[in-house]
Order: C-alpha cells, then structure tokens, then sequence
C-alpha cells in the first residue's frame, strides 16, 4: 500500500472514531468494524449438526459449509483460547479462557468473530478508505468453517469434572470433545467434496494449534490431490526435554483433554513425549504437501497462555523472551523439510501481535533484512518519523499466501527485532481502532 495512501486513511478513520465516540459502543464498533473490514461475508452458510457432535457444555456443536462449486476447498479452524479448569472453561476467566462457553447459536456465522476476522474466509484483505480490496488465493473456494467451543482447540478427548475454587457454583462437567467433532467433520467434507485438487488446512491462534495437531486426521479422511497446512499462530513448540519451556503446558493439556487417546491414531514419527514432533510428522508424512507456520515474534496473547501460568517469572519481557527462545527452536526444527515454510514478521500494534491473518493484513509483511536506515538521506523519505527500512525483499502476506497455494514455493523469513509497524504514521491511528473493535 502506498504509504501516503495509509497516512491518509489513518487521518479519516480518526475522523471517524471522534464522530462516532459519542455513540452506544455495540453500535460504534459495528460502524468502525463495518469501515475496516469492507463488509465482512455474507455467504450462504449451510449448517451442519452431526449425531454425536457436541459442544464444552454438552450442547449441539455445528459447523458451517460454503458451496462454491471450486475444486478446492478451505477447512478453517476458529480460535479462541483453551481451557482445563473451572475458571477457564466456564467462561469466568474471559478472554483467557476457552471461547463460546455457552454453545453456538444458529446465527452463529452472522456473529462478529465469523463475520470479520478472517480475510483467508472472507477471500479478500479487505478494503478500508483510500486502500483497495485485495482478492485472495481462497476467494472462490468452497468453505468448511468449523466453530471453537471445547477449549481443547480441536483435539481433545475427554469428558472432564471441574470444580469451582470458590464453591459458589456446582462443579462443571465439560466436553473436550474437539477431536469427535474434527474427525466427523472431516468424514463429512470427503462425502460431500468427494474429488478435492487443492485443500488448505488453516486457522487462528488455538486454531492455528488445531491445523497443526489435526492435519494428519482431516487430510487423510478428505484425500485431496494436493494438501496446504497454514498455523496461524498456533505453534506447537519443541519441548523434547522435561525442562523444556513449553513442557509444562503440553503436560497439563496432554492429561486434561485425555490426548494420549489421540495419539495413539498417529504414525510412529510423533513422539507422544515431544508435541513438537508433529511438526515432523506431517512434513515427512506428507513429502509433496506445502506446509507453513506464520506468527509474530512479539506475540504477547498465545505466549501468556503457553508460560504464564508454569513460571515465576512471568512479567511481559520474561513470557517474550521464553516464546523467543521456543520460536528459534521451532524454526531450527523446520530447516530439514523442503516442503516447511515460515512466515514471522517482528511486531504489530494490533491484537497484542497475535495472529497474521485476522481482520486485515496491513502490518502483516515480513523482511528478513528489516534494519534501522544506512544512511541519513534516506531519513528525508516518506513517510517522516520512519527510522526502519527493508533492505531485501518486502513481503506482504497476500503475497506469500499466493506463493504458497499457486507458486508451491517455499518462503522462509524471521525478521529480527525492529521498529517499523511501531513507527507507521498509519498504524499508530488504525491499531487503537481494531483493537477496540476487537475489545482489548
């Protein structure tokens, strides 16, 4: 996007957000999401609800067809945190805790998170003022959406009793019944889209986790010609050793949602020891597939959940610095597959630096040589303020998603510590707008 071009909607959407301040907050953010987003979808979703398939509260779980008549198809993992205790999974703990707690509704894909949040379901970047829609390499294809509401993002296998620390309400009886609901829904996909070309496996935060933990179970049942997994971050670190960093949160989730259960169902490359070695699995497992993990550096959301509670140490800089350590050990982990991409820009003012590809990608580029500027004339260069510059190539996240489904390339890129969302004249007036839309 020209930057020019940002500073100006930048300067509009604050326009915006001082007229509408003063207005009811469901209808000021239906109104800034409405500007940002370019409308969101307005498919023909077709529900689905299975014999068998529930939700954490014991309620009916349901996903979400789009028909297209495309040869391909999207399967999308929602996300939203995860749960195993009573806080969590009852909804008490918020946005830290498992989403829809209570079910979904009918209308549940008229519904904001639905709606908006992602560009890949939604086939576009969308458009905001003065920057144009830009289509995607998804738009067209035919949609299995598949709501998040058992905390165990997608894969859990247990029918668990927790009880309330406070003794003020029953203990919760909850249904980590992700892996049920993933495996009817993929059984369900291979009927009804029964000669698949291409199949993209994606999805967002604890749905990034699910493409992970679940491609092997939803590529083997649909059999497409050619597979594509995309983690949103959602990674499932290296934790080899009992003192892994990411150990501690793979052995709680490991006994609370039963996946030893899962695992059983998994070829012998994964070590049931090692979550990370799914990553392995699928790439050996699946050698002509393309696969990538794409999520920032300064992820300050998926981090919380995966440190937060098992250290002592747990300010901010202390959670960052043990994701970057994971981070590093992922990467080093995916440099022997040739069918491994990755994508992981540095920072974003939106969402906590949580997840590429929701809402919009403005921000979601990634430069392996983004570097403070060489030489001071190229301070005099617009837009003013801007120390940071890319000295190799610049790649937006359209861009890579189009090189990964149609060119089949590989893209790696970890771009090192830098300031250049931070210091976008553009960014500082259109963060705080989504990030208030989003409601953090």
């Amino acid at each position: 996007m020209n930057v020019r071009r940002r500073v100006s909607t930048g300067f509009f959407l604050a326009g915006l957000f001082s007229i509408a301040s003063a207005a009811r907050g469901d209808v000021l953010t239906d109104l800034i999401v409405s500007v940002l987003v370019d409308g969101g979808n307005s498919y023909a979703w077709q529900k689905v609800a299975l014999p068998g398939a529930v939700c954490g509260n014991g309620s009916q779980y349901k996903f979400f067809v789009n028909r297209t008549g495309s040869p391909n198809l999207l399967f999308f993992f929602e996300g939203g945190g995860a749960c195993w205790d009573y806080d969590t999974c009852s909804g008490r703990a918020g946005v830290l805790g498992a989403a829809n707690p209570n079910g979904l509704a009918d209308d549940y894909m008229t519904q904001f998170t639905a709606k908006y949040v992602s560009p890949i379901v939604n086939g576009a970047d969308p458009g905001i003022p003065l920057r144009s829609r830009t289509d995607l390499v998804t738009k067209g294809w035919n949609i299995v959406y598949m709501p998040y509401c058992t905390g165990d993002v997608h894969v859990g296998n247990n029918v668990a009793t927790y009880s309330d620390p406070t003794n003020a309400q029953p203990p919760l009886t909850w249904h980590h019944a992700g892996y049920t609901n993933t495996q009817a829904a993929a059984d369900w996909a291979r009927a009804n889209f029964p000669s698949v070309q291409k199949l993209l496996v994606t999805g967002f935060s604890a749905g990034g986790t699910a493409t992970s933990a679940a491609y092997w179970f939803v590529r083997k049942a649909i059999k497409p010609t050619r597979g594509f997994l995309l983690n949103d971050s959602g990674p499932i670190y290296p934790a080899p050793l009992s003192t892994s960093l990411s150990r501690p949160l793979h052995t709680q989730i490991r006994a609370s949602w039963a996946l030893d259960s899962v695992f059983a169902s998994l070829p012998p490359s994964f070590d049931r020891n090692d979550f990370g070695s799914i990553n392995r699995m699928v790439a050996q497992e699946f050698p002509g597939d393309q696969l990538a993990y794409t999520g920032y550096t300064r992820d300050y959301n998926y981090s919380r959940f995966s440190y937060e509670r098992f250290y002592a140490a747990h300010d901010k800089e202390s959670v960052l610095s043990y994701w970057k350590t994971d981070e590093n050990a992922l990467v080093a982990a995916l440099k022997p597959y040739p069918n491994f991409s990755y994508f992981i820009p540095h920072e974003r003012q939106i969402n906590a630096s949580h997840c590429s590809t929701i809402i919009t990608f403005i921000g979601s580029h990634a430069c392996q040589r983004m570097e403070k500027k060489h030489n001071w004339w190229e301070y005099l260069e617009w837009p003013p303020g801007q120390e940071y510059k890319c000295y190799s190539e610049f790649v937006p996240m359209e861009t890579f998603l189009s090189r990964f489904v149609n060119g089949g390339t590989v893209t790696r890129i970890q771009e090192p510590a830098n300031g250049y969302n931070a210091d976008d004249p553009g960014m500082k007036i259109v963060a705080p707008l989504i990030n208030g839309a989003l409601g953090n």
